[in-house]
């Protein structure tokens, strides 16, 4: 009985997750707005508490499939087609739209320009979506972001803004958040599959998936609700066009994974690719921008606040935009 009631929570959770999410991110911004004190302590939680839920991500994803997932040339091209063509095209097809503030059009253009390398991979997950494919694109989805999003800004924006980025907040991104949690799940792998107590704690870990991501839905609202106290109208503005990416990419996604040909888990996979963007990691470039340009972090926040309601979404939405295929019967 002692075994079934843990057990049995945890299947409770898992399925009413979205409903836990949405409570999640409604009590983040209930704190973030009560205590706005709280705020600067908060963002500095952001990092480890997404690194725990990215370890129990990956634990879930054996070392052997990662493996072979960066022999699929398929679906990494799929993904860098996705994020480095389709992506672009769409932020200039809203370009001319957006509000004329430079660091409004800064920001737009910083995190919409760069593809999430993070929480994509649980969401994708929750979605039936091939995580493992995603977690070996990930080295090669950073690097690129890196070496193209100087020359995205200049082409959208002139030269003088092109050299703000820096590698820096990007390299302890890969290393706090994919390479170190990565390490750690391979390492507790290995431990299981040779010892009880080591599977017994990989199987303890696996089970606080839900909870970890309802961490850290509450901890990035919290954090960031304060900072748009003074920017209202600026957070008004961006709004509609973070939706619209969204549903745009929607289509968009699905249409490259159906020209690659993927099957629907990768396919479910390369939509949420192109429609998740790298906020938690581009944000630190923000906020070190001068203060002329200051209303840029704002305009990062409020694409992670979007996008986190645009995900709860996507995780009903996605395995009915790319179904799997039935086989076909012989009439």
């Amino acid at each position: 009985m002692s075994q079934q009631g843990p057990q049995g929570l945890v299947e409770r959770m898992e399925h009413h997750q979205v409903a836990i999410y949405l409570a999640a991110m409604a009590a983040g911004a209930l704190l973030g707005w009560a205590a706005p004190a709280a705020g600067p302590g908060l963002e500095h939680a952001i990092n480890p508490v997404l690194g725990a839920l990215l370890f129990v991500t990956f634990l879930q994803v054996p070392a052997a499939e990662l493996v072979r997932s960066l022999r699929d040339g398929r679906f990494l091209s799929a993904a860098l087609a996705v994020n480095f063509v389709v992506v672009p095209l769409v932020v200039a097809a809203m370009f001319a739209f957006l509000p004329a503030d430079q660091a409004v059009r800064l920001g737009v253009l910083l995190v919409l320009l760069c593809p999430c390398v993070d929480y994509v991979i649980v969401f994708s997950g929750l979605a039936d979506g091939s995580s493992r494919r995603l977690l070996a694109a990930t080295p090669l989805l950073l690097v690129t972001q890196m070496a193209l999003l100087p020359v995205f800004l200049y082409l959208f924006m002139g030269s003088e803004l092109a050299d703000i980025v820096e590698a820096g907040p990007f390299l302890e991104a890969f290393l706090v958040l994919i390479v170190f949690p990565l390490a750690l799940a391979w390492a507790l792998q290995a431990w299981a599959a040779r010892r009880p107590a080591g599977q017994k704690v990989s199987d303890a870990a696996t089970t606080t998936m839900v909870s970890l991501m309802a961490a850290t839905l509450l901890v990035v609202v919290a954090s960031q609700i304060p900072r748009l106290d003074d920017s209202l109208g600026d957070v008004v503005a961006v709004v509609p066009f973070y939706v619209v990416f969204l549903v745009a990419m929607a289509i968009a996604g699905k249409a490259v994974a159906r020209l690659f040909r993927l099957d629907a888990p990768a396919g479910r996979a390369i939509v949420f690719s192109g429609a998740t963007r790298n906020s938690l990691v581009v944000l630190p470039l923000a906020l070190a921008l001068p203060d002329a340009l200051a209303v840029a972090a704002v305009v990062v926040v409020t694409q992670t606040l979007v996008e986190v309601i645009g995900m709860v979404t996507y995780v009903r939405l996605v395995p009915r935009l790319v179904p799997e295929r039935r086989p076909a019967t012989i009439a």
